[in-house]
């Protein structure tokens, strides 16, 4: 299976401390993600959103997936 392109994360040095961002925006794929996290119906986010796409959505997704290793960190947990 072929990865399709990110065509839309971009990363310019003067923009957002030079972090990804979607499509060239001042908002950065992490951001991206935390909305999506946050809102649990992305038809809701894309309406609070209007500048981002569902097709942004898609690739911030598939960007963080690509760039998360295998390695397994443990994390903290609380009994």
């Amino acid at each position: 299976m072929q990865i399709p392109p990110f065509d839309r994360i971009t990363v310019e040095p003067g923009m957002c401390g030079g972090k990804p961002c979607v499509r060239g925006m001042r908002i950065t794929v992490r951001r991206v993600l935390e909305l999506l996290a946050t809102y649990p119906d992305r038809n809701e986010l894309l309406r609070e959103y209007p500048y981002l796409e569902d097709e942004d959505l898609n690739q911030a997704l598939r960007f963080a997936a690509a760039t998360v290793d295998d390695d397994v960190t443990r994390l903290n947990q609380v009994a």
